[in-house]
């Protein structure tokens, strides 16, 4: 039903009104008496054997949406009626911020990807937090956590550690963003030596809590295997809990889109089927260089059962989707837990 009716509604529209309009029609239908309850039935696949125990936490299924899809936690309850074994809200950020003009969201139908410049658009940390306080769902939350785009890089630290100690009683795990992009300067943080002192007071600030979380880094798919050795380097200084790979990417090689609506859409992060390859690459160097020393979220170009058994088989202990969930439908978090039990059992 969702590619025959659903899809070619939302794909006529602007993509980020496309983005509101299904998010608000998902909230008003959950509101309806006994419809959760249909939708839950549609979409979930409840069995013990897709359990997943990783870093302290208990995640129902294995495959999780994405940061950047629910960024101030307004549908992370309705979401989970999809079936989903995470959801991560986000990217958050101290102040309140607009993001990049519009437009800045664009699809590329012949690729199966979608090219985005938000620039961390949000309503704010603590914003969200009046939100996480009306949490419905038993699902795993993790809150995705970034700088203020005015906020200088040399300044970076503050921003989050703000968000970590706002954020911290109300998500189960939280996410580093050093690679979005999308905002000035941001990527330039991935350096190693601002990594190890961001990520060492994180995990200080951490200790002093009664209910230390999780705290894993996003990077992006564009570094090349010495600064993912590097990578590899940090997690083993700052014992960080895990890596999620990866990013969107700014490489525009390899794809169907004509050259010239490419150089029209211009900047921005590209995700879904171009960069699943990269993506699995970046996943399997991890695990295989560090001998499968820390736990890997893997996103990326899923877009079937398929890619995400790929994933799983080059390292990774979670997915997430986004770009393929817009365009597969929430049928694909179906398939793949199905895939999941068919493989794995």
């Amino acid at each position: 039903m969702y590619k025959l009716l659903i899809k070619p509604l939302l794909f006529a529209m602007q993509p980020e009104k496309a983005h509101y309009f299904a998010t608000d029609c998902l909230s008003f239908f959950s509101k309806i008496p006994g419809l959760p309850s249909i939708i839950r039935g549609m979409f979930q696949v409840k069995d013990k054997r897709l359990e997943k125990k990783l870093f302290g936490l208990t995640f129902k299924n294995p495959v999780g949406l994405a940061a950047g899809f629910d960024k101030d936690a307004r549908w992370y309850n309705e979401l989970a009626h999809l079936g989903f074994g995470f959801i991560e809200i986000g990217t958050l950020t101290p102040k309140a911020q607009i993001g990049n003009p519009q437009p800045r969201l664009f699809r590329i139908t012949e690729d199966n990807g979608l090219i985005n410049r938000m620039g961390f658009n949000n309503l704010g940390a603590e914003d969200a937090i009046k939100r996480l306080k009306n949490r419905k769902t038993d699902i795993v939350i993790g809150g995705n956590i970034g700088k203020n785009t005015v906020t200088s890089n040399e300044d970076a630290l503050v921003d989050y550690v703000f968000n970590f100690n706002t954020l911290h009683d109300y998500v189960d795990y939280f996410v580093v963003n050093v690679s979005c992009p999308n905002v000035k300067d941001l990527t330039k943080l991935q350096d190693t030596p601002f990594l190890l002192n961001l990520l060492g007071d994180l995990k200080h600030i951490n200790t002093t809590k009664d209910k230390p979380k999780p705290i894993l880094l996003k990077i992006a798919p564009d570094l090349n295997n010495s600064q993912l050795d590097e990578v590899i380097d940090i997690v083993a200084q700052t014992k960080i809990d895990g890596i999620i790979a990866a990013n969107t990417t700014t490489s525009r090689e390899n794809l169907k889109t004509d050259a010239d609506t490419i150089k029209t859409i211009a900047n921005g992060g590209l995700s879904g089927k171009p960069v699943t390859k990269r993506a699995t690459e970046v996943i399997r160097y991890l695990s295989e260089k560090s001998n499968k020393a820390f736990p890997i979220i893997g996103v990326g170009g899923i877009h079937s059962a398929e890619d995400a058994i790929e994933k799983i088989d080059a390292g990774a202990d979670l997915v997430q989707i986004y770009t393929g969930f817009i365009y597969e439908g929430p049928g694909l978090i179906k398939a793949i837990n199905k895939k999941i039990l068919e493989k794995y059992g």
